[in-house]
């Protein structure tokens, strides 16, 4: 889960030295430039990295079939921190000062709430790697969410339960913000489903017994149990559960527990084959130079994403024959949504060869369809993963498709 952090008090100073700002249309030959604008120091610096192993690729595929109307691009780090207090400055200078400005990667969830506005008032398409509620029904125009929000994640555990053929189910969620943010979609996609939820705990974390809600929970006689909570805290409750009861099968995510084996845990799902993955992994494998172990990157649902958002700015300002900001945004739909007549497409050079024949696409990436709604938000697809002799192992997936006969 990416960690919400809001800092409201630094965003008027910012709004205005963004306001008004020019969206320039680039000179001819200019370099077309793409903010990485997550953390790259600081407790959450793994983002930078994992961004930068989803755009590196894409600029270098683009750049090799000729670029964007004789543009070629280029991605540029904008190190958010972490922190609202070092991203708010951060989103101020980058667009002010960064030349040829066509989009951003991000933020994350540690800063969106404070820079979202920012740039969707400087008018920057930015697809985000926020999983924060709070823009579930965003009416920033710019704003794009390729990657499931976290609270979607509470259709998929309803699902993948749903489908085993449990009918009895027990939340069992951790008190934190990020934890709870599962459980009213869990309960409303529960109940649409016609299960019934026996019990609903909402627990203090890394307490040093749960007796009193395990013995309740045993007494609600739940078949499967919905779950969020740290390594410690569920450690604690589960051996508790083993000790009074015998454990009971877990749905929820993954962590360190000493219940492993009864746990199948849901994450977002990017499966990495299909002709977009293979043209992505391609790519990223022989960006070595640029992207240090590109191989770790090549199941990664976030840098697959990534590579796909630049790719979608690219074929937005094609569709568009404009680099204006303004332009590639209001075609970035027309890329991605299915439709009669549209050819799908799997890379850049695909695309850019059914445009500039006069042909309507859809864009699959690597991270598999992208089908926005009225909100920008693309719900996107999660596994079910287990432990199986100590390894993590696939055992199914819920699609994007699924998902959306529960939120509609």
């Amino acid at each position: 889960m990416r960690r919400a952090i809001v800092s409201l008090a630094l965003l008027a100073t910012v709004l205005s030295l963004s306001a008004g700002l020019a969206n320039p249309v680039a000179a001819a030959s200019a370099r077309l430039m793409v903010g990485e604008f997550t953390p790259f120091s600081g407790p959450d610096a793994s983002f930078g990295p994992e961004l930068a192993g989803g755009c590196i690729p894409a600029v270098r595929a683009i750049n090799a079939d000729g670029g964007v109307l004789g543009h070629t691009m280029n991605c540029v780090e904008e190190d958010t921190r972490g922190d609202p207090a070092d991203a708010v400055p951060a989103a101020g200078k980058m667009v002010a000062s960064v030349s040829n400005l066509v989009g951003a990667l991000g933020p994350s969830s540690d800063e969106a709430l404070a820079t979202v506005p920012i740039l969707n008032q400087a008018k920057v398409p930015m697809f985000v790697e926020t999983g924060q509620a709070a823009f579930d029904h965003t009416i920033d125009s710019y704003f794009w969410r390729i990657t499931p929000a976290d609270d979607v994640k509470g259709y998929a555990l309803a699902l993948w339960a749903h489908r085993a053929g449990y009918t009895r189910a027990a939340a069992v969620f951790g008190s934190d913000v990020g934890s709870q943010s599962d459980v009213p979609t869990l309960l409303t996609a529960w109940k649409r489903l016609g299960g019934k939820m026996v019990a609903n705990q909402r627990i203090a974390l890394d307490s040093s017994s749960y007796e009193t809600e395990v013995e309740q929970l045993i007494q609600a006689r739940p078949q499967v149990i919905f779950t969020e909570v740290d390594p410690q805290t569920g450690a604690t409750y589960f051996s508790e559960l083993q000790q009074l009861h015998g454990l009971i099968p877990i749905t929820g995510a993954l962590g360190a527990s000493a219940t492993a084996k009864y746990v199948e845990g849901m994450q977002p799902y990017a499966p990495p084959s299909g002709p977009a993955w293979k043209v992505y992994n391609k790519v990223l494998l022989a960006s070595k130079s640029q992207v240090p172990q590109p191989g770790q990157w090549s199941a990664d649902p976030y840098s697959m994403t990534f590579y796909d958002a630049v790719n979608i700015m690219a074929l937005a300002m094609l569709e568009g024959h404009s680099t204006s900001r303004t332009v590639e945004n209001r075609n970035v739909l027309n890329i991605t949504a299915p439709g009669a007549g549209k050819k799908v497409v799997y890379s850049f050079a695909a695309g850019k060869t059914a445009l500039a024949a006069g042909k309507k696409i859809q864009y699959i990436g690597a991270g598999g369809p992208i089908v926005f709604n009225k909100w920008h938000n693309s719900t996107g697809a999660f596994e079910a993963a287990k432990y199986v002799h100590l390894r993590l192992k696939l055992v199914g997936s819920v699609s994007a498709q699924q998902i959306a006969t529960l939120t509609h």
